[in-house]
């Protein structure tokens, strides 16, 4: 069976928005990480205003080995509403969100990626289809902005990995204990 893995750029007291505020610095093993989870990944489940945001971004950008990936990937969009840009391989999740997820995770292919997309990480860790967190954690305080488990249920953890980077972020690895 597949694997939702979930990949977020936190800050050290848990905010997930606008990374680039609290994202200083960006060294090789955290491009490693990156390349290391994307690597396993053949789908990636986005909101509509990560995609919205993303789909006006990515297609023309160069910053590698994240760009390649997210252009050529299968998006599935959750959204009530059509897709409102075209994006290569996106399509628009049909019905409830953590049936689709399931029926996901029951056909052939590699891990599933979740990015980004604060509201879909919330709701799949709330319906218990995410298998695994895989973080990164600035060495700042954001001190304020959505939290990436904000009003989640509690979730017990199992730490499967570590590291710390060179420019201070840790980078942590967690399994969701059912």
């Amino acid at each position: 069976m597949r694997k939702v893995v979930v990949y977020e750029l936190v800050s050290l007291d848990g905010v997930a928005e606008d990374p680039d505020r609290f994202i200083t610095a960006w060294d090789e093993m955290m491009d490693a990480n990156l390349a290391q989870v994307i690597a396993g990944q053949d789908a990636v489940i986005l909101g509509r205003r990560s995609f919205e945001e993303w789909a006006s971004f990515w297609p023309t950008s160069d910053m590698e080995p994240f760009s390649s990936f997210i252009n050529s990937v299968t998006k599935y969009v959750v959204t009530s509403r059509p897709l409102s840009r075209q994006w290569a391989n996106a399509t628009r999740v049909e019905g409830e969100l953590a049936r689709f997820v399931g029926a996901l995770k029951e056909r052939p292919g590699n891990d599933i990626g979740v990015h980004a997309s604060l509201s879909v990480v919330r709701q799949l860790l709330a319906t218990g289809v995410v298998d695994e967190l895989r973080l990164v954690v600035a060495p700042s305080i954001a001190g304020s902005g959505q939290r990436l488990l904000g009003g989640s249920p509690p979730i017990r953890l199992e730490a499967i990995r570590s590291g710390l980077s060179p420019s201070g972020h840790l980078l942590a690895d967690y399994r969701v204990i059912s």
